[in-house]
């Protein structure tokens, strides 16, 4: 029989963490965007490669995940048992977060006291965000 040790484990050091790793960065971020406007806005490219990654791996991962789960579970009636809850949670989920929303925005009414003359509009500003929108 091996004994359980009932010393603390050993701390990594603060620099290890994934989330202060996140914190430090977002912080950066800031700080570089706000002395160095240009700078960050030149270093936008890899910004996009990142997120261009990011969901290029997401459906593998996924596709993966279901295939594992679906393996890893064995019997048919239980993956179907699975399948069906996670059905029902999300249609609940959903139409909670829909019901909240509606709720909201007839609460706070975002929008109201703009004033903004929808025939002094120019029709053709969305067309540059909608021509970047293809781009991707």
């Amino acid at each position: 029989m091996t004994p359980v040790s009932t010393t603390p484990s050993e701390r990594s050091p603060l620099y290890q963490s994934l989330f202060i790793q996140v914190i430090v960065g977002l912080v950066l971020g800031i700080v570089l965007g706000v002395t160095a406007p240009e700078f960050a806005i030149g270093l936008k490219f890899f910004s996009d490669v990142f997120l261009k990654l990011i969901s290029m791996i997401v459906a593998p991962i996924v596709f993966c995940v279901v295939v594992h789960g679906i393996a890893g579970a064995g019997d048919l009636r239980k993956v179907g048992r699975v399948g069906g809850k996670a059905l029902l949670y999300f249609e609940v989920m959903t139409t909670l977060a829909l019901a909240v929303g509606l709720v909201l925005a007839y609460v706070i009414r975002p929008g109201v006291g703009m004033n903004i003359n929808t025939a002094s509009l120019d029709a053709n500003a969305m067309n540059t965000y909608a021509d970047n929108v293809h781009k991707l």
